[in-house]
């Protein structure tokens, strides 16, 4: 899928190459919004008005999974999120990796916004996504990031082999210094036990990886858009867990979503175990004061 996204080795270039030869940058903005990314809003000499994420600190493969993962999403043609006009490094000037997308201005929500937006995932997550996976049946073509951590999207044919090794597991590993030999021990019993705890899904799902409020936007169409995502095939309860974890969304939107796509029996007594990997995550990017959320998690399971 990168291949498919335009790269660059400078922005100049990348300016030109797009929008024409003559056409350069008249003004860059900086934009409020994001933990990891520095945003500019760029006006170019034609009048047109994109949106820029550079960050010196990283590599240039942190925007290319980016890239891949908003691309993986509008092949889906189910759900809005902004077009990649490429990424790369800026070469000539700054040293910086960025990423040039479409510049979506926020419409006014459109009267049935939450039941539209629960659709239109239950489609995303019921789209045949078999193409992005290689040999397996979970995992994705590339690894990616989780925030601004790696994420590793080994191909599996298991989706609980998939979950233990590929997300739990690396998590606990990063954050054992966090716990004692108990809460050690305790994370080992848990991973051994995920194939009483979890369920295989009837259908693989492209899932966003990483869907919270802050990743999503109204287009300018009145409806949901999804941003910064951390794409994989996996379980479509996953995604569904991740909304409710930082204080959920609206009645309306799970009504609606349970309408479009059946849950599988026992949804709720999952749904810990699936934000788990998010609270180990925050645990390992901004410290121990996650770390009550994740024993307690650990515990209860």
């Amino acid at each position: 899928m990168v291949g498919l996204v335009r790269q660059f080795d400078s922005l100049e270039d990348a300016i030109a190459s797009i929008f024409g030869s003559s056409v350069k940058i008249a003004r860059m903005e900086r934009m409020a919004g994001g933990d990891i990314n520095e945003s500019y809003g760029l006006t170019l000499t034609d009048g047109t008005y994109v949106f820029m994420k550079q960050n010196p600190g990283k590599q240039e493969s942190f925007f290319a999974a980016e890239a891949e993962g908003l691309a993986a999403i509008a092949s889906s043609g189910t759900i809005g999120t902004p077009r990649v006009l490429c990424y790369g490094v800026d070469k000539k000037k700054t040293g910086c990796p960025f990423l040039l997308l479409e510049f979506i201005r926020e419409g006014e929500r459109i009267s049935n916004y939450w039941e539209c937006f629960a659709q239109q995932l239950a489609a995303m997550h019921q789209a045949d996504m078999a193409a992005f996976t290689g040999q397996g049946t979970y995992g994705f073509l590339h690894d990616n990031y989780i925030g601004d951590r790696e994420q590793s999207n080994t191909p599996y044919k298991s989706w609980v082999g998939f979950f233990r090794d590929c997300r739990l597991a690396p998590q606990f590993k990063a954050a054992s210094g966090y716990f004692g030999s108990s809460e050690r021990k305790e994370a080992d019993r848990l991973l051994e036990r995920l194939d009483e705890l979890l369920v295989e899904p009837e259908q693989p799902s492209l899932l966003h990886g990483d869907l919270w409020s802050g990743n999503v936007i109204t287009g300018n169409d009145g409806k949901a858009w999804l941003i910064d995502p951390a794409v994989y095939v996996g379980h479509a309860e996953a995604d569904l867990a991740m909304t409710e974890l930082f204080g959920g969304f609206p009645p309306a939107f799970y009504d609606a979503y349970r309408e479009a796509a059946k849950l599988q029996p026992g949804y709720a007594k999952r749904r810990d175990l699936y934000n788990l990997y998010h609270l180990l995550n925050h645990l390992n990017m901004f410290g121990r004061s996650y770390y009550p959320s994740v024993m307690r998690i650990v515990n209860s399971y």
